[in-house]
């Protein structure tokens, strides 16, 4: 790599950063009077491609553009089954999950949090339920955003050859992001997420489109020696319909039970205007994701017959990188990993916000000090944003922290397995009281935990993925302990079915 080319990177990479700190300051003197209401969730008025694109980015982090392409490159077909899972999961949501729960919070007393949505859908005063929330929320999002600065250091360090080392590159990326949520809230990570989105879309769309171009040329000569496996393009790793490929399959396709259950996502739902602009958002955002899911599988077959065996375990999830310095000019390969840092920070800007909305609303005002104003509300919002990213920046620093892979992995199955069961039931079960709602977030999130750490590590090691197992746990918690207890009110009932008919052309 020619000292040319570093440093057009260095300046793409510079650009970046620049525009998504000025989004921010942009944001922060626009709506610096606002209320809790716009900090928190935009004031509910967000455009239906914004809002799409948003929850696109914020979803799929550094692991899109890293795990996934170093996974299938090294691996073959048969890692692809997270990637099915996700598009099966966000189509799902876009569909059963997004217009309901966005027309639901509104009835129910105009929530901005999912914390106080599930508590107004009871009509319930108890802190319990918010509180509970936050309080999982706070845990699952510090070790969320360590994943994304993690990522963020390695992709420092990479790009500046070593000049900036990890511990920095973290520190500098956490810095950035810190400043625009602060600053400008949830219309500021919206709309930095919207640009970030654009810019892995056309990332993944030109570079193996690039690529393969240039292999099907009549001189090229890979980098290595190709050497593809037997079961190389099977998507059945083992090459047979075995127990162990089943147990696969199964843990792949559950990463798509995470999207009913992931409250930076499930805001953007409830972020949306109008039913008008709910429907460009349910196209935008399926074909976002399925357009993202495909293209990052592409790049990774593209490098395994571009590079050959130079791809090996200890630098696999750098071939998104490799091939767009191969490939292109200096300055674009810039912008094309600069694709990566916009997967990275739009998931954590979006998680920071719902974890201190969180804090703010669902354990200050609601457990702490109930008679505070607005303006205070978005003081403790925003100190809780900076506490909370140098926790998860902590964690991110400490020698014993899992790779990216393993903190996403653990924190989506934390919040599909305690949220996701509750906000469907609550959304189609009309039986679903309070206390089948707190023992369900309770159960999935303690068997998410014990899966990972005892059940599925020493007592039962298949290999399944704590989401399964969390998940049809409080799934199954909630029915019974509804059913076993007394009946919901009829006011709420009533709210229910009053959801429940409501039709395309009754709302705005």
């Amino acid at each position: 790599m020619t000292i040319a080319q570093k440093v057009f990177e260095i300046l793409a990479f510079v650009l970046y950063f620049v525009i998504v700190l000025g989004v921010g300051i942009y944001f922060f003197m626009k709506t610096k009077n606002a209320g809790e209401k716009e900090y928190f969730i935009g004031g509910r008025n967000m455009g239906g491609l914004v809002a799409a694109l948003s929850a696109g980015a914020s979803d799929m982090s550094a692991w899109v553009l890293m795990g996934l392409p170093g996974a299938i490159c090294l691996l073959g077909m048969g890692q692809v089954w997270i990637s099915v899972g996700l598009i099966i999961g966000t189509i799902c949501a876009w569909i059963f999950v997004a217009p309901k729960l966005r027309r639901y919070a509104i009835k129910a007393g105009d929530a901005i949090t999912i914390p106080e949505y599930l508590s107004n859908r009871f009509n319930s005063k108890s802190p319990v339920m918010r509180v509970t929330c936050a309080v999982i929320f706070v845990i699952a999002y510090c070790i969320y955003t360590a994943s994304s600065i993690s990522a963020c250091g390695t992709l420092f360090y990479t790009v500046t050859g070593g000049a900036i080392d990890q511990t920095w590159g973290m520190v500098i990326a956490a810095v950035v992001i810190g400043v625009y949520t602060l600053l400008g809230g949830f219309n500021a990570v919206c709309w930095t997420d919207f640009f970030q989105g654009l810019l892995m879309l056309g990332a993944l769309m030109l570079l193996p489109i690039i690529a393969l171009f240039i292999i099907n040329g009549e001189s090229f000569t890979a980098i290595g020696t190709v050497i593809t496996s037997e079961n190389y393009y099977n998507l059945l790793s083992s090459g047979k319909f075995d127990g162990q490929s089943i147990i696969d399959i199964i843990s792949g396709l559950g990463w798509g039970l995470g999207y009913f259950g992931m409250p930076h996502i499930l805001i953007r739902y409830m972020s949306i205007k109008s039913e008008k602009e709910m429907r460009k958002s349910q196209i935008v955002g399926s074909a976002w994701t399925t357009i993202i899911c495909i293209m990052a599988s592409v790049v990774g077959l593209v490098a395994h017959q571009y590079f050959g065996d130079v791809i090996n375990a200890g630098n696999s999830e750098q071939v998104f990188i490799m091939l767009a310095r191969a490939i292109v000019p200096g300055l674009l390969s810039g912008v094309l990993i600069s694709a990566i840092m916009a997967a990275s920070m739009s998931t954590a800007d979006s998680q920071l916000l719902a974890s201190s909305s969180a804090f703010a609303s669902d354990i200050y005002k609601t457990a702490i000090k109930k008679d505070a104003s607005d303006k205070k509300v978005l003081l403790v919002g925003r100190i809780a944003v900076a506490v909370i990213l140098a926790v998860a920046l902590v964690i991110a620093l400490l020698p014993g922290t899992g790779g990216i892979m393993d903190l996403v992995s653990n924190a989506w199955a934390i919040f599909g397995s305690a949220f996701g069961p509750v906000i469907l039931l609550s959304l189609y079960f009309r039986r679903l009281n309070f206390k089948g709602a707190v023992s369900s977030i309770i159960t999935g999130f303690a068997v998410s935990v014990l899966w990972t750490y005892v059940i599925g590590k020493y007592l039962l090691p298949i290999g399944l993925y704590e989401i399964i197992p969390g998940f049809i746990a409080g799934l199954i918690v909630a029915i019974v302990v509804s059913l076993l207890t007394k009946e919901p009110s009829k006011e709420i009932t009533d709210t229910f079915d009053e959801v429940k008919n409501i039709k395309y052309s009754d709302e705005k």
